[in-house]
């Protein structure tokens, strides 16, 4: 009687020295692969280095919190460098025979207290708050990173005496300061804010890029790269700051939307911006007066900034959440 077929084996070495019974098929297969089984090492082929950057865009990417923010923030960018896309009207062009009319055809927002186009001069405003918010959180990041990463870098007496600066800065109250401080300006242009922002602003981003750069540079690469010889500026451009920026970047995306409402809260209290600039605190503040009769006057500007700084906010909750190991 014929015995069964048997398939062929093979002896296949192991990566610890040994060897083991394969099928001819399963032979062929791994001696196809570089390194037999596992790769040279045994444990399979090498997977290709991720950094942390690469791990967050991917997060990100699949975060719907973050694609909807995006969204939104897109499209203000857009309508900010470019509102007649969607408002081809002059803001500034108004007509009393119109004032506090609610909705009309081809203006849909209705008209403010000087029978202007709301929905024209909520899209131009877009514009403004983005200006600030943006050159604002530039400043302060910049600034308050320089500052704080020396500080943290080189300690000493530069360390002690900006800690100190910080402080008084912190204590200063944000709204107060402003009261007393853009009161002077009579500039209707965005740079006096900004300035403001900035002045105020970067003792935070300054105390977090402190922190993480002082821890950043008792890691073992840095301490590595010191003993090779590594120059105090290859050491902080190379090694350091691409390991300490993540937190800046999350605070300065959250303080972004911050800036934005504080213009807005500026301007209300007749500070900021001043007419005729086109803000929508300018115009929520020229609206209040008149919220029973025409409440769309107030709505529409507060509902566009509401939006605006909650995509931003939202933003850099996303961005936090990537950027931080511990919370995946």
């Amino acid at each position: 009687m014929p015995e069964p077929h048997q398939p062929e084996r093979a002896i296949a070495a192991t990566g610890a020295g040994g060897a083991m019974d394969l099928a001819a098929s399963e032979a062929t297969s791994l001696a196809a692969t570089p390194g037999g089984p596992g790769g040279p090492d045994g444990s399979g082929p090498a997977a290709p280095a991720r950094s942390l950057w690469s791990d967050a865009w991917r997060d990100l990417r699949r975060n719907p919190v973050f694609l909807v923010s995006g969204l939104i923030i897109v499209f203000l960018v857009v309508i900010s460098l470019w509102p007649s896309l969607i408002a081809t009207g002059n803001p500034l062009a108004c007509d009393l025979a119109n004032a506090q009319k609610g909705s009309a055809p081809g203006h849909p927002f209705g008209f403010n207290e000087q029978g202007c186009d709301v929905y024209t001069r909520v899209v131009h405003g877009t514009r403004v708050s983005v200006t600030v918010g943006v050159c604002a959180t530039l400043g302060v990041a910049l600034l308050g990173s320089v500052l704080g990463g020396l500080a943290g870098f080189f300690g000493g007496v530069g360390d002690a005496v900006l800690s100190r600066i910080t402080d008084v800065f912190f204590a200063i109250p944000v709204v107060l300061g402003g009261l007393v401080l853009l009161s002077v300006v009579t500039s209707s242009t965005v740079w006096p804010v900004v300035g403001f922002m900035v002045l105020l602003g970067w003792p935070q981003i300054s105390r977090i890029a402190r922190g993480s750069v002082i821890t950043a540079k008792q890691n073992d690469y840095v301490q590595a790269a010191r003993a090779l010889g590594a120059s105090n500026t290859r050491l902080l451009l190379r090694h350091i700051t691409p390991n300490a920026v993540a937190p800046v970047i999350v605070v300065a995306t959250i303080a972004l939307g911050t800036f934005i409402a504080l213009e807005a809260t500026l301007s209300y209290l007749g500070v900021g911006l001043k007419p005729p600039t086109v803000s929508w605190g300018i115009d929520i503040s020229a609206a209040s007066l008149y919220i029973r009769n025409a409440p769309h006057m107030l709505l529409w500007p507060a509902g566009a900034l509401a939006v605006t700084v909650l995509a931003f906010i939202m933003l850099g909750d996303a961005v936090r959440d990537a950027l931080d190991p511990k919370l995946r």
